[in-house]
């Protein structure tokens, strides 16, 4: 009997401890200001209470915007501005990612950024981690959607995906380039 009334007293015990630490698969959402936007894809908040407030760079999960420096960066990076920027956001939180940013899911205004950056055209769906499918798909069919309209970057026949672009970027730049220079390309 001693022994049974163990487990129930450590139960109790730590019953405080889960309930102050919820399991990782439970996101917890934060009221945020957005104050930046880097691009079509990320952005900056300030999450917190007047004193004591928190610089988060977050990354819209599922999708991804193309670069600053590739066709249409610039323009989807004003699309989200237009979307977020200066206003409350719910932050999701699900992951973080290799740079540091919270991967999140965004709703700006009570609307789901990533969704409407698909919808317009300004980002193609990112499936890492089957997160997109896992939900259902729905961002697919907007992005079917923008692309039947010719919507945002879809008015390119052939739009550069930005993984591809950047995996381009990186091999470029480990090419040596020999030539050309001071020495007339004799090395």
């Amino acid at each position: 009997m001693h022994f049974r009334a163990l487990p129930s007293r450590l139960f109790f015990l730590f019953l405080p401890l889960f309930l102050a630490f919820p399991l990782p698969s439970q996101a917890a959402s934060r009221n945020c200001l957005v104050v930046g936007i880097s691009d079509g894809d990320t952005l900056t908040a300030r999450c917190g209470r007047i004193g004591a407030y928190e610089r988060v760079k977050v990354r819209i999960a599922a999708i991804d915007a193309p670069e600053k420096a590739q066709p249409y960066g610039q323009r989807s990076r004003q699309a989200l501005s237009g979307i977020c920027f200066g206003e409350q956001a719910l932050i999701t939180e699900i992951d973080t990612d290799r740079y540091g940013r919270t991967v999140a899911d965004v709703s700006c205004n009570g609307e789901d950024a990533g969704g409407r950056m698909v919808s317009e055209g300004w980002a193609w769906v990112y499936d890492y981690n089957h997160l997109a499918t896992r939900r259902g798909g729905g961002l697919f069919k907007l992005q079917e959607r923008a692309q039947a309209r010719r919507a945002g970057l879809w008015a390119d026949p052939q739009p550069t995906p930005p993984w591809e672009w950047r995996k381009h970027q990186r091999e470029e730049q480990a090419q040596p380039h020999w030539g050309g220079g001071r020495w007339g390309g004799l090395f």
